[in-house]
């Protein structure tokens, strides 16, 4: 049995991080030992299953297929295992999680000592990115998003109140310009474009104008698909941001930034905590879950 099963987390970790260097890594062995545990599997399965040249690696078509298949199995007994571990009180395991910048700095650093103390099995791997994600394809155990980007078939739950966007500048920005006082004045304004990092449009920002919604296409000489940069520009006095409020409260406060257009702009659902619909929940799931619950 346990010849069987030689080779194939490190198939998993190759196809995951697209190098031997990566897997060896995250399994703590030199990449010529993964590299020899995968060319074995591959001798034991007669199939190649990754393409080797001197700078890259890929998985063959049949490596892929395998490899999607494979996935979910590995979840289900790296599940299994954590089960016992569970029944013995102690949930362990890696616990990957994948959240956008905004969400790792107000909900996950915040606590992520805390839990991890109290967690001593658990470890976290918390990948930031603002674009969204197959969470399945990509073996993610758990998600935080903004309520209007979740998938129908996910489990959800929320973990901020609701939130709205403001329109932001600098005093300098303002000092040779007029505040706008509706949604339209914004065609004579210098604004700091935002690109979609999943779609790669450019964002038509969105306001609410006596009940109804209205899409405004900025112009300006700026755009990114960052919010940091969004903020940072804005105080550089590059132009107008459109940012979530909690990305700008402080610096609000500090009078570093003018906000303006705040009646048309709409509240919606927050930041959840997501996760796929498994009757079997792994324990390291249910304990971040409850202690954010707690918390």
């Amino acid at each position: 049995m346990r010849e069987t099963l030689a080779g194939l987390q490190e198939i998993l970790l190759v196809a995951e991080k697209r190098s031997f260097t990566g897997a060896a890594a995250a399994l703590r062995v030199t990449p010529s030992a993964v590299s020899q545990a995968i060319s074995a599997l591959e001798e034991r399965l007669q199939v190649r299953l990754v393409q080797r040249t001197t700078r890259s690696v890929r998985l063959t078509e049949e490596g892929a297929r395998f490899v999607a298949r494979l996935r979910p199995a590995m979840e289900g007994i790296q599940d299994a295992f954590a089960a016992l571990d569970d029944a013995r009180g102690r949930p362990s395991g890696t616990l990957r999680l994948t959240v956008p910048r905004l969400a790792y700095r107000s909900l996950i650093q915040p606590v992520l000592a805390e839990f991890l103390e109290r967690h001593p099995g658990i470890a976290v791997e918390v990948t930031v990115q603002d674009s969204l994600v197959d969470m399945v394809a990509e073996g993610f155990d758990a998600g935080i998003r903004l309520g209007e980007f979740l998938d129908k078939d996910m489990v959800a739950l929320p973990v901020t109140p609701d939130m709205r966007m403001a329109v932001v500048g600098s005093p300098a920005y303002f000092a040779t310009r007029t505040r706008p006082r509706h949604p339209k004045q914004l065609e004579g304004h210098t604004c700091i474009n935002y690109r979609q990092a999943s779609s790669g449009h450019v964002y038509r920002w969105e306001f609410e104008v006596g009940g109804r919604s209205l899409t405004v296409a900025v112009e300006g000489r700026v755009i990114t698909n960052d919010g940091d940069v969004l903020v940072q520009s804005a105080l550089d006095g590059l132009g107008l941001a459109f940012v979530l409020e909690a990305q700008v409260e402080e610096h609000l406060a500090a009078k570093r930034l003018v906000r303006v257009l705040k009646p048309y702009c709409p509240t919606f659902p927050g930041l959840f905590l997501y996760y796929p619909d498994r009757r079997n929940m792994a324990p390291k799931l249910r304990a971040f879950i409850d202690f954010l619950k707690a918390r």
